[in-house]
């Protein structure tokens, strides 16, 4: 099964606009009620729960991923709140776009739980609602780990709420647990189809055992519970999959993803500049293929750029680097994907890798072919970090190509892949977090070099012999560049400051403080949404 139908008309029904369907004297929205107490109308439902996924994860990455160790601005100015925490406040609009996209998705996800005790009995309804709770547990996820405690709302509302209380985030993971505890029981076990299926609420139980194992109020057995779903998640799943057809365009659903935000051409067409999604531009060089001049984008963007902490990572051997990185621009960049034999393709820039920078290594690597590499642009290792004064210079610093979309159109939001949430290489990094972390380093480091194993190339071995923290962020790193992950890896294990102060250029400490000698670890709550709400000692974050 490809894809659920996503309807996204179901805002109107908050809204009175939607009389204009109903019978004219039926003052109390009977029909809908009706409707949404059959299966095909509960399934509407749940597919809008499912279609709120693009409305979180679609547009910009910077709140998940700007203003950590891995990523520096680029060609395009970054919102420095976000991105170097200056002058970050309530008012920044960009750090206030998962507060109200999680709670408007919470709230459809509220109305269909709200139907399935009114919905009549069909086959799939325990399973719809596991879906939901995952899916509310995963936004309750996001907001807590973003803005810390936050108003736990889990009832359907469709009267207005004009005050609101701030729960704590100890009640927040309570509710997340619970939710996710009960969703493992209800939803199906079968393979992954484009739905919420056991492993996947198995993997984010995992990951919120293991991120409140690090809080004040962690249970005293969260990261061992953590380490048993991991497990359980990863079901004795080898990482089979060589890390370059992971991310090969049209290979989204393999074998290894266990949930994604699902994107298709078809689904975008009506307007692909809005209802794509950015992961490709925000990370890659351009904006798409689908409609390039001559076969070249007119425009690259270069928005997140690598760190060198980043390209750091790797040592000679690892397969991830040239998967994660177009470490060979071609005359048409899609080339690469477009063409079947790309031997004869004349290569524009060449980054060179730190092991093989020398001038006579370069001189062998074009000796090699000569006919494509005589007038290649070699870039050396040192010059790789995205620089601010050569940002005008196509290519002069590599980026990100794991997302690349050759079949996008031209524009910022067109990328009709998908946005792969979770996936069993980071279901063993859990695994192997949760195991250090409760005490066994053993089947930590296990877990580990699985994932290592899996990336390095024939003749290498890329095993480690021992582990700590520090390995385990450098592994996530390696492993997980580009998705939407490293803030909230950062904020979990207390090294946000840390990290960012050591591996960003563009951070200093001072740029941390905020109000009162307080940090600014948590982003904070948009001014708007405190401005509205007529509970008056609702508490902004500290730091601001």
């Amino acid at each position: 099964m490809k894809r659920i139908v996503l309807y996204i008309a179901l805002i109107g029904l908050f809204s009175t606009g939607c009389s204009d369907f109903l019978v004219e004297e039926n003052k109390s929205d009977v029909i809908s009620d009706e409707y949404y107490e059959t299966a095909e109308g509960f399934e509407t439902l749940v597919n809008s729960s499912y279609g709120t996924l693009r409305d979180v994860y679609g547009g910009n990455p910077y709140i998940f991923c700007a203003g950590t160790d891995m990523y520096v601005e680029g060609r395009e100015p970054q919102p420095p709140g976000l991105s170097e925490y200056r002058f970050l406040s309530p008012a920044e609009e960009e750090a206030g776009t998962l507060y109200f996209s999680g709670f408007q998705s919470i709230q459809i996800c509220n109305m269909g739980l709200y139907y399935s005790d009114k919905v009549e009995e069909f086959d799939e309804l325990d399973n719809r609602v596991g879906e939901l709770k995952y899916l509310r547990a995963n936004y309750f996820f996001l907001l807590v780990q973003t803005y810390g405690g936050v108003t736990l709302t889990t009832d359907f509302v469709n009267s207005p709420i004009l005050a609101f209380e701030r729960n704590s985030a100890e009640e927040v993971y309570e509710f997340i647990v619970k939710e996710l505890e009960e969703a493992k029981n209800l939803v199906s076990t079968e393979a992954y189809n484009g739905r919420v299926n056991k492993r996947a609420v198995l993997h984010l139980l995992a990951k919120v055992y293991m991120t409140r194992g690090y809080e004040s109020f962690a249970g005293s057995d969260d990261f061992s519970k953590a380490a048993t779903y991991a497990d359980e998640a990863i079901a004795g799943q080898a990482l089979n999959i060589a890390f370059e057809d992971l991310w090969t365009p049209g290979n989204d659903e393999n074998a290894e993803v266990l949930f994604a935000v699902q994107y298709d051409r078809t689904s975008i067409a009506a307007a692909p500049t809005e209802l794509g999604n950015t992961q490709c531009a925000f990370f890659g060089a351009s904006l798409g293929g689908g409609s390039d001049m001559a076969g070249r984008a007119p425009y690259k963007t270069y928005t997140l750029c690598p760190t060198m902490y980043f390209f750091d990572r790797f040592v000679e051997g690892d397969s991830r680097l040239e998967a994660s990185i177009m470490m060979h621009i071609y005359v048409n960049y899609f080339d690469y994907y477009n063409l079947e034999d790309i031997s004869n393709r004349r290569i524009d820039y060449y980054y060179a890798p730190k092991w093989a920078q020398s001038d006579e290594q370069i001189q062998l690597w074009r000796d090699e072919n000569p006919e494509t590499r005589s007038l290649t642009t070699v870039i050396k290792y040192d010059n790789w970090e995205a620089d601010k004064e050569l940002v005008a210079e196509d290519y002069a610093f590599p980026v990100i190509k794991k997302f690349d979309d050759p079949g996008a159109s031209y524009g910022r939001n067109t990328s009709a892949r998908d946005i792969i949430l979770s996936r069993l290489g980071e279901t063993y990094l859990i695994a192997s977090e949760a195991y250090f972390k409760s005490g066994n380093s053993a089947v930590a480091l296990e877990r580990l070099n699985e994932v290592r194993r899996r990336a390095a190339k024939p003749g290498f071995d890329l095993s480690l012999s021992s582990i700590d923290m520090d390995v385990i962020l450098n592994e996530r790193a390696a492993e997980l560049a580009g998705e939407y992950h490293r803030w909230f890896d950062l904020k979990r294990t207390g090294t946000l400051v840390q990290r960012c102060v050591t591996y960003n250029k563009d951070i200093q400490t001072e740029n941390f403080e905020g109000r009162d000698g307080n940090l600014k670890i948590l982003r904070p709550i948009p001014q708007d949404a405190i401005d509205l709400n007529r509970n008056k000692n609702f508490q902004q974050n500290p730091a601001y």
